[in-house]
């Protein structure tokens, strides 16, 4: 009711013109402090200029290219694919050129025409800014230059409150974040001259005042990492900028909503409310960056506050199971990676890990140097010491508020996703098996590819087709509704785990596709015998009134399909025939890969399947 009545106010408000009112276009220049001032006030950061980092210096090969491509115009989109960016209006995807002179209220963020407005709000986040400082410290250069001609450039063509790029106050957050972090890096550079520390000073302003005459939309309509980022940016606000005439407030109030929405959005065992691995790291780094600015304050965050963040280690330790740092690409994967502090793929997810874990304990969670170099940044430390404790020793593991069960055995790895959802799912992927064997992901999710195409995509890569699970025709487990919506919510979920004899069996139920008739349960029964690589599996679907067939659907690693061998029988015994369809793999946002689909379909209630892995 609240989400309701606020959305439709503030929708009424958005098309008459009252809400335009409160984002001025031309907004009064204020006087705060001058240049010399400011660095006179040595307000605490990461680190104070470049001169004080402390950061164990690496020539990385990788750097000089990466940054010689960003210096010549290009851009890497979604931490994959790199663009030349022509200007700060244009989508570089879909070719379209937003009106400049609309007010933000006034421009839609899903349309055919202009494409997925991601693609222009990528190069504006300025996350292309931290190669930048890391090129420089580690090779010792001076690019102040080129980074604050980049923000003029931007000044100049984003009048306050105009055009696209004011649309999403998560967006102008992480543009402030990344200003600010660019600020202090190259604070005694004589490219910050008075008159450009004037000028970002008052789009600073500004655009912080814009997030925080917005937060209500983020905090009551959105609710997940927007939220946070956007409180945070508020608190970082009034402690980074003293000198401004609400920074109490904003000090006050953005800690205050800051560790409400932590506490709310993080689960008890360490999982998210946006069930998505990708989001989760997203939520890492911002967790990061609240411990090391609060501790630099003197602000304490609460008990509960540090407990959730510890416990979000926990998990996404023990889900980190690739050989290079990789997780299963389980819910919405949109190529968030917004401080990228190290050398590594976007795909490993260790070095976030590693550097929340360390500004929470002062030890490194793993030894190897090349992933603690974010640790490093964000706590301005020499220290190398390296925990020594470990974590889900036992065989299955269970984090029940996410919906998250897994099977650690020698060389095996499997994640099966069931949860009863007490915020908005992301994807219809209850049931979905991941299957790991070495460190490599042998039967995975599909991934999301993007957010604005065309809605038989969508659907595939949101729906259950693009899981290892099971559809009933070609019905979802829940209905699909516009953008992020579903409705029928999975309901009435029940999981056991049972160890006994060195066996372990996961039985999941739940109730799903009331699109077809209320009172149809999935149960999924997954056993694996200690030590072999043999998982035997039954899917039984009751209640089922429709004449649909069962089918259950797997998605091979297709480098790996020589390894994977799967049978099936339905419950009159007879061997089901291996269907072989076209799918789609998505490790990149935006990236979609043709791969093959494997489906077993009966017009009976069970299929009984066994999956061996050859070495």
């Amino acid at each position: 009711m609240r989400y309701a009545a606020f959305r439709s106010q503030y929708e009424i408000k958005r098309k008459v013109g009252l809400l335009k009112i409160s984002y001025p276009s031309s907004p009064e220049v204020k006087e705060f402090i001058s240049l010399k001032e400011w660095k006179n006030l040595n307000i605490p950061f990461l680190f104070a200029d470049r001169s004080d980092i402390k950061v164990i210096k690496n020539r990385h090969e990788t750097l000089p290219l990466r940054s010689k491509r960003i210096l010549e115009g290009d851009i890497q989109f979604f931490n994959r694919d790199w663009m030349k960016v022509e200007d700060w209006i244009k989508n570089p995807d879909s070719g379209y050129i937003y009106d400049i002179t609309q007010h933000w209220t006034e421009v839609e963020d899903i349309s055919k025409k202009a494409g997925d407005i991601k693609y222009v709000w990528e190069k504006s986040r300025f996350s292309y800014f931290i190669d930048i400082v890391r090129y420089d410290y580690h090779f010792d250069e001076d690019n102040s230059e080129f980074v604050f001609s980049e923000i003029d450039s931007w000044m100049t063509a984003n009048p306050i409150n105009m055009g696209p790029n004011y649309k999403c106050s998560q967006e102008t957050s992480l543009r402030c974040l990344n200003w600010i972090f660019a600020l202090h890096f190259y604070k005694n550079s004589n490219s910050l001259t008075d008159e450009r520390w004037k000028n970002v000073l008052h789009y600073i302003y500004w655009q912080i005042k814009h997030v925080y005459s917005n937060i209500n939309f983020s905090k009551i309509c959105v609710r997940n990492n927007h939220a946070i980022t956007e409180c945070m940016m508020i608190y970082f606000g009034g402690l980074l900028f003293p000198f401004f005439a609400e920074s109490k407030n904003w000090i006050r109030k953005g800690k205050k909503w800051l560790e409400s929405e932590i506490l709310y959005q993080v689960y008890e065992d360490g999982t998210y409310l946006q069930y998505s691995h990708n989001y989760q790291r997203v939520l890492m780094q911002l967790l990061t960056w609240t411990v090391s600015i609060s501790k630099l304050h003197d602000q304490e965050l609460s008990k509960s506050v540090l407990d959730r963040c510890g416990k979000v280690v926990d998990y996404m330790s023990h889900v980190c199971i690739g050989n290079d740092g990789q997780v299963p690409n389980y819910g919405s994967n949109d190529g968030a990676l917004f401080f990228k502090l190290n050398n590594e793929d976007y795909s490993d997810f260790r070095p976030t890990i590693n550097a929340l874990h360390f500004v929470l304990s002062g030890e490194h969670l793993y030894d190897d140097v090349k992933l603690q170099e974010d640790a490093y940044w964000y706590s301005n430390s020499t220290i190398t010491k390296v925990a020594t404790h470990s974590k889900h020793s036992n065989l299955t593991a269970e984090f029940i508020k996410g919906g998250i069960y897994t099977l650690k055995d020698r060389t095996t790895f499997t994640f099966i996703k069931c949860a009863k959802y007490i915020d908005r799912p992301a994807q219809a992927d209850n049931m979905h098996l991941d299957l790991w064997v070495d460190g490599i992901n042998l039967l995975r999710d599909s991934g999301t590819y993007k957010y604005n195409t065309d809605n038989e995509t969508i659907n595939y890569f949101v729906g259950t087709a693009g899981h290892n699970a099971v559809m009933l025709g070609n019905h979802n487990q829940m209905a699909k509704g516009s953008r992020f919506i579903w409705f029928d919510w999975t309901k009435n979920v029940k999981v056991n785990v049972i160890n006994k004899d060195k066996n372990a069996t996961i039985q999941a139920v739940a109730e799903m596709f009331y699109s077809l008739n209320s009172g149809i349960f999935h149960d999924r029964k997954v056993e694996k015998a200690e030590g072999e690589l043999r998982w035997s599996i039954k899917d039984e679907v009751d209640g089922n009134n429709s004449a649909e067939p069962l089918r259950q659907i797997w998605h091979p690693n297709p480098n790996e399909v020589g390894r994977i061998r799967i049978s099936a029988i339905d419950e009159e015994g007879k061997e089901l025939e291996r269907l072989e369809n076209k799918g789609y793999w998505s490790e990149y946002y935006g990236e979609k890969i043709e791969v093959p689909v494997w489906i077993f379909e009966s017009n009976t209630n069970k299929i009984y399947t066994t999956i061996e892995i050859d070495e």
